[in-house]
């Protein structure tokens, strides 16, 4: 497997193939954010919106995202625009949620504080709302980014859309284990790698909080 993974890795095959999943991981997880972070502060921050859609997000946020490759087929076809939608389809969820459950647990106390200081709405949501909201936001982003790596790698899988997937699917149908197992493997420290950055992002981000303190003592 390492012997297939470094010829590949000499003869250059391997990076376009990663090029092009990350392309439709970043857009599915970078249309996810400007979707849900948006939409999760205003739900969140309006008490009934939040209460007239929680039954619309419990419908639709269970649903496989796997479930809807065929309608993606039909609409998108098999490139990197069925691969966005569906990557950005599964990234919005834990986002949103997070966000969401995030800007209803701020403090009501400090809410209180900053009206009675007449601070306005949205200096409110910037000075309170964000940074208390802000650790559920990035534990979101960092699920989001594995969901929106598995989906793209699926769609490869199963739609034939240019990328690490394709190229694993390629290597099992012409018997070439090695290879296939090379590319798994090329998979999964994607993933890790992913993880490891956005952890480090976390912790600068959040050196503030408590959790992070414990942490680092």
């Amino acid at each position: 497997m390492f012997t297939a993974l470094w010829a590949r890795v000499a003869d250059g095959s391997l990076w376009q193939p990663i090029g092009q999943t990350l392309q439709g991981w970043s857009l599915g997880l970078g249309t996810a954010m400007l979707i849900a972070l948006p939409l999760g502060i205003l739900i969140g921050s309006v008490f009934l919106l939040f209460m007239s859609t929680r039954t619309i997000v419990e419908f639709l946020r269970p649903i496989p995202s796997v479930a809807l490759i065929p309608l993606t087929a039909l609409v998108f076809g098999a490139g990197l625009e069925g691969k966005w939608f569906l990557a950005a389809f599964a990234a919005t969820w834990p986002i949103l949620l997070q966000t969401l459950y995030g800007v209803r647990d701020v403090d009501p106390v400090a809410m209180e504080t900053a009206r009675s200081f007449g601070i306005r709405t949205p200096e409110r949501l910037w000075r309170v709302v964000l940074p208390s909201a802000l650790p559920y936001v990035v534990t979101g982003i960092r699920i989001s980014s594995a969901v929106a790596l598995i989906l793209a790698v699926t769609v490869e899988l199963v739609l034939g859309a240019p990328g690490l997937g394709q190229e694993i699917n390629i290597a099992r149908q012409s018997g070439a284990v090695a290879s296939m197992y090379a590319l798994i493997i090329v998979t999964g420290l994607i993933g890790w790698v992913l993880n490891i950055a956005l952890s480090a992002v976390e912790r600068r981000l959040l050196h503030w909080h408590a959790s992070q303190r414990e942490r680092n003592r």
